[in-house]
């Protein structure tokens, strides 16, 4: 079982992918979203699915810190919608919130430049959506 874990953003979309065991998450890439057309945003997901042969995606959805569902969130949701309708592969909707923090955290004790941060930080996060995804998965599994 592959899984794609996406950190959507309004520029970028930050891409990481899990081993054939679903075990670990790795940053694949982060996708320049076209703000001239949305359909090559999905475009470009579906290729990575079927190019990986993946099988779950798992959209970050951000929340309030009150759990609540705010206007990213809402958009999260709409991307995951539009791309259920593009792809086989299952669509999981996980809570990302504090990923970003996170993956500025990690990158920071890495002693990353700040300008390298920023073009790695939606990798990042989305491996840290998706690893979380997987945490949870192996502990259903036991």
């Amino acid at each position: 079982m592959k899984a794609l874990g996406l950190d959507l953003g309004t520029k970028t979309i930050g891409v990481a992918l899990s081993d054939a065991f679903g075990w670990t998450a790795q940053g694949l890439t982060t996708i320049r979203r076209d703000e001239t057309s949305e359909d090559a945003d999905y475009t470009a997901v579906v290729t990575l699915i079927e190019e990986n042969d993946v099988t779950t995606v798992v959209v970050g959805l951000p929340r309030n810190m009150n759990g609540s569902v705010g206007e990213s969130g809402e958009r999260s949701e709409q991307f995951a919608e539009a791309l259920r309708s593009r792809s086989d592969a299952k669509i999981v909707m996980w809570d990302e919130r504090l990923t970003t923090v996170a993956a500025q955290r990690v990158l920071v004790d890495a002693d990353v430049s700040r300008k390298k941060r920023k073009q790695v930080v939606d990798k990042m996060a989305a491996t840290l959506i998706l690893q979380g995804y997987l945490d949870r998965q192996g502990h259903a599994r036991s």
